[in-house]
C-alpha cells in the first residue's frame, strides 16, 4: 500500500502540471504532482477568488475519483468534485500513496503507518491554501478518510471539515460490527473476530486462515493496528471549526449509530442524514444486492441534496480572518 514518511513537506515545491481540460462546464482542471503524489486541482471558470476543498478518499487502494481495484467504479469523488466546481468552489483531489499516479509513493506495505495518511491529508491541504486565488480550505473526507481529514484540520487552518458517510466508532469496533453482519463462512467469521481482537491488544497474527489474507495479511497488520483504537468522535469533538456531518440511510459500511456519535461530539455542527443515499453516495435500494451494484456503476448521478448541502454549508462558512 503507502510508506510511513511523516516528514516535513516543501510548500514551495516544484509541481508539474499538465492540462486536461479547459473552459469546460467544471472550469479548468490541471494534474499536479507533490512529494510523489498525484492529484487534480480544478477551478471554476472566472473566479478571481474562491473557498478551496481538499478532498480526501476513504479505506483501501483508492484513487482520487473515489474508485478502486477492489471492485468501485462509482466516481463519487469525481462526481462530488465537479458539483463543487460548477457552484465556484476549488477542489483538489488526490490518489492515496501506492494508487494511480501515487503509485510510487509505496515502497513497503509494513511500514505504512495510519499517521502516514493523516501527514499526506496535512500537505496537500497545506499546498492547496498557498495557491493563488484560494481564499481558504476546507477537509473533506469520506469514510475513513473522515477521521484522516478531521486529524488534518487543525494543521492545515482549516476554515471547516465536512464528513460523508464517515464512522464515529474505532476501526476495531466498526470491523467487528461489519464482520459480524456479513455473509460469511461460521469459522472464517470466528478466525476474523480472533484476529480483530488480537490487533486490538496490539498483537500481530502470523497464523492466517487463507481465506482471511486479504485482509490481515501480515504486512498489512502494522498498519491496522496504528488505526484500530482511534476514536473518530473524540477526535472530532477536540475541533472548534465549523463542521458538517452527512450520512445516508442506506449505508452498508457506517450505521445510523455512527452518525449519532459524530453528532454528539460535535452538538453544534449541521448534521443530514440523506434518505436512500449508500456508502459511495448514490441514492441506492436497502438490499444487499442491489445497493452493492451501484458501486460498479459510474453512470449513476450523486443521491440528490448531497452537492446542494455540501455546496451550502461552504459558501455560508467564512474564511478564518488572517491575524
Amino acid at each position: 500500500m503507502h510508506t510511513a514518511a511523516v516528514a516535513a513537506v516543501a510548500l514551495f515545491a516544484s509541481v508539474f502540471a499538465s492540462v486536461l481540460a479547459a473552459g469546460s462546464a467544471s472550469g479548468d482542471s490541471i494534474n499536479v504532482s507533490e512529494n510523489g503524489l498525484g492529484a487534480t486541482l480544478a477551478r471554476p471558470d472566472g473566479a478571481a477568488k474562491s473557498k478551496g476543498v481538499v478532498f480526501v478518499a476513504g479505506s483501501g487502494p483508492t484513487d482520487r475519483d473515489g474508485n478502486s481495484r477492489l471492485g468501485v467504479h462509482a466516481n463519487y469523488l469525481h462526481l462530488l468534485s465537479d458539483a463543487l466546481v460548477r457552484d465556484g468552489i476549488i477542489t483538489l483531489r488526490y490518489d492515496k500513496r501506492g494508487v494511480g499516479a501515487s503509485a510510487t509513493a509505496l515502497t513497503s506495505e509494513s511500514e505504512l503507518r495510519f499517521t502516514d495518511f493523516v501527514a499526506d491529508a496535512e500537505s496537500w491541504g497545506n499546498w492547496l491554501r498557498r495557491r493563488p486565488g484560494v481564499a481558504c480550505i476546507f477537509m473533506l473526507g469520506h469514510s475513513q478518510g473522515g477521521l484522516v481529514a478531521t486529524m488534518a484540520a487543525p494543521r492545515d487552518d482549516a476554515a471547516g471539515l465536512i464528513l460523508l458517510a464517515s464512522s464515529g466508532r474505532t476501526f476495531g469496533t466498526l470491523l467487528h460490527d461489519q464482520l459480524a453482519r456479513a455473509p460469511m463462512d461460521a469459522k472464517l467469521k470466528t478466525d476474523a473476530l480472533a484476529i480483530v481482537r488480537s490487533l486490538e491488544a496490539g498483537k500481530p497474527v502470523s497464523n492466517i486462515n487463507p481465506g482471511l489474507e486479504r485482509l490481515f495479511r501480515p504486512s498489512v497488520q502494522p498498519f491496522l493496528i496504528s488505526l484500530v483504537d482511534i476514536d473518530p468522535a473524540a477526535e472530532l469533538a477536540k475541533l472548534k471549526i465549523p463542521s458538517l456531518i452527512v450520512s445516508g440511510s442506506h449505508d452498508l459500511q457506517v450505521s445510523e449509530t455512527d452518525f449519532k456519535r459524530l453528532t454528539a461530539a460535535r452538538p453544534d455542527a449541521t448534521a443530514i442524514s440523506i434518505p436512500g443515499m449508500n456508502h459511495v453516495l448514490k441514492e441506492a435500494p436497502a438490499a444487499r444486492k442491489p445497493n452493492l451494484a451501484t458501486y460498479a456503476n459510474p453512470d449513476l448521478p450523486l443521491a440528490p441534496g448531497l452537492a446542494e448541502a455540501v455546496t451550502k454549508f461552504i459558501h455560508k462558512t467564512a474564511c478564518p480572518i488572517s491575524g
